[in-house]
C-alpha cells in the first residue's frame, strides 16, 4: 500500500467559527534506520591527512555520512604543530543542494575536535589550511546532528524516539526558514546503531489566518 504526499500549501482547515479557517497542518514522520543512525566517527569521513606545511585541498577517498550529519574535524599528531586554523566542507545537503562550511578553529597547540552546525548528505571537498608543522595531523569525521527534511521557522518537534523507546528528555533542535541544511535535530542519546524516529509539525507557514 501507498500513500500519495500530502501537499499542505494553500490548503485552510475549517474551524468551528463560521466564515473562520486556519492554515493546514500535517505531522511529519522521520525514520532513520540503523545504518544511518550509526555512531558519530571523527575520521569516518577522511582519515587523519599529515601537515604538509601548505594548504592541503582534499577530493580523493572521502566517504559521505550514512545519513545527512554534521561534520567534524579533529587536529592530532604533536601538539605543538597543531595551528588555530579552521577546515572549509564541500558538498550537498540532504535535498542535493550545493553547501559549503567553515568549521571552527582548531585551539592552538591542543589536540581536539571541533563540529560543525550544517548537515552534509556528501562530502565532495575539504580545504585544510597549513598548521604550524608538519607533526599535526587532521582527520575529517560526522557527528551526532541529524538534518530534518523541512525548513522550519521554529521548533516544532513533537517527539524523538531512540531504538522505538521515547526520549525523556528533549532534543536539541535548531531551525532555519530558508536554509535547508540548517535545520536539525540532536537526540539526548548519543546515537549508537539503533533506530530513530522523529515526529514534526510542517504547515503552509506564510498563509494568512483567517478568511
Amino acid at each position: 500500500m501507498s500513500f500519495y504526499p500530502i501537499h499542505i500549501r494553500g490548503q485552510r482547515l475549517a474551524t468551528d467559527v463560521p466564515g473562520f479557517s486556519l492554515p493546514a497542518s500535517a505531522i511529519a514522520h522521520l525514520v532513520l534506520d540503523a545504518e544511518q543512525a550509526g555512531a558519530s566517527n571523527p575520521s569516518g569521513v577522511h582519515a587523519a591527512i599529515a601537515d604538509t606545511e601548505a594548504e592541503q585541498t582534499v577530493t580523493t577517498d572521502l566517504t559521505s555520512p550514512p545519513y545527512a550529519r554534521n561534520i567534524t574535524a579533529t587536529a592530532g599528531g604533536t601538539a605543538a604543530d597543531i595551528g588555530a586554523v579552521a577546515v572549509t566542507v564541500y558538498g550537498a545537503d540532504v535535498a542535493g543542494n550545493p553547501l559549503s562550511e567553515t568549521l571552527p578553529a582548531f585551539t592552538a597547540d591542543t589536540a581536539g575536535t571541533v563540529a560543525g552546525q550544517k548537515t552534509f548528505a556528501t562530502v565532495n571537498r575539504v580545504v585544510i589550511p597549513a598548521h604550524d608543522g608538519t607533526g599535526a595531523t587532521t582527520a575529517i569525521g560526522f557527528g551526532d546532528v541529524l538534518a530534518l527534511r523541512s525548513r522550519l521557522p521554529y521548533d516544532t518537534v513533537l517527539l524523538s524516539f531512540h531504538n522505538h523507546e521515547r526520549e525523556a528528555t528533549e532534543p536539541t533542535v535548531a531551525t532555519d526558514p530558508d536554509e535547508l541544511a540548517a535545520n536539525t535535530i540532536k537526540l539526548q542519546t548519543a546515537l549508537d546503531g539503533q533506530p530513530v524516529d522523529v515526529w514534526y509539525m510542517v504547515s503552509d507557514w506564510d498563509a494568512p489566518s483567517g478568511m
